[in-house]
């Protein structure tokens, strides 16, 4: 695996200072609302609804917007139909950009998504164009100072497919069935991460710098913050001196 997602290695360096917990909130309640109307309200027997609950305690959401979002979606979610989407295009310095959207309203979320991209110095593409460059893993990311050799055995011992050494942190990849299996057995033996989610790990990456990184990372951000979408991805690379120079 020659990539990994830079994106949420930024956004988590970030933090809180620009965080708009909000919004957070309202993409997971979805996120969980669909999760839950499509495999049902039992997170022992749903995946998707169990990472879903996961990533809104991570993020400290209360108990009782959780328990509402499962009943809300295992109801049927009455009068409200979500369509999930996929669209795919290149960013500045041509770097390639997946958009997962969960929307009720089709062409508002195209219409949106399409001037985002131009805004920033990019363009959309055809359905397919960069989706090949990506593979889903679960992704565990845990502080630089964690004991490498132990949480390398820990890990492949668990079922995880890497362990890797990533800018400022180690990074473990899992097949998306084993994600949670291997989370959790590597919590069991002490290892606490700093970031869990299934992700789309890039195979290659793209450098950027200057003016190119600045409109890359305005593109991420403006995606995020558009209510429709639920994550973004792409395969670029900043390097630690050109992000400090943003920052």
């Amino acid at each position: 695996m020659s990539g990994h997602n830079k994106w949420s290695t930024i956004k988590h360096k970030k933090g809180a200072a620009d965080a708009k917990r909000g919004k957070v909130f309202t993409k997971i309640i979805k996120e969980i609302s669909v999760a839950a109307k499509l495999g049902g309200g039992d997170p022992a027997a749903n995946p998707r609804l169990r990472t879903a609950i996961d990533k809104a305690k991570a993020e400290n959401m209360p108990k009782d917007n959780i328990e509402r979002a499962i009943k809300k979606g295992a109801g049927g979610m009455e009068g409200v139909t979500y369509e999930e989407i996929v669209y795919e295009g290149y960013g500045p310095g041509g770097a390639a950009v997946l958009v997962e959207v969960l929307t009720d309203n089709r062409n508002r979320s195209v219409s949106d998504i399409r001037s985002i991209f131009t805004k920033c110095n990019g363009n959309m593409g055809e359905a397919g164009c960069v989706a090949w460059m990506f593979s889903k893993k679960g992704l565990i990311a845990y502080d630089k100072s964690v004991d490498f050799d132990q949480l390398f055995e820990a890990a492949i011992e668990a079922g995880a497919e890497d362990v890797a050494e990533q800018d400022e942190q180690v990074e473990v990849t899992t097949e998306p069935a084993d994600f949670i299996e291997v989370r959790e057995a590597l919590e069991a033996k002490g290892f606490k991460h700093l970031n869990a989610e299934t992700t789309m790990i890039p195979q290659t990456q793209v450098v950027l710098e200057g003016k190119q990184a600045e409109n890359m990372l305005k593109m991420m951000d403006r995606l995020e913050d558009n209510d429709d979408v639920q994550n973004v991805y792409s395969n670029f690379d900043i390097s630690s001196e050109e992000m400090e120079k943003m920052m």
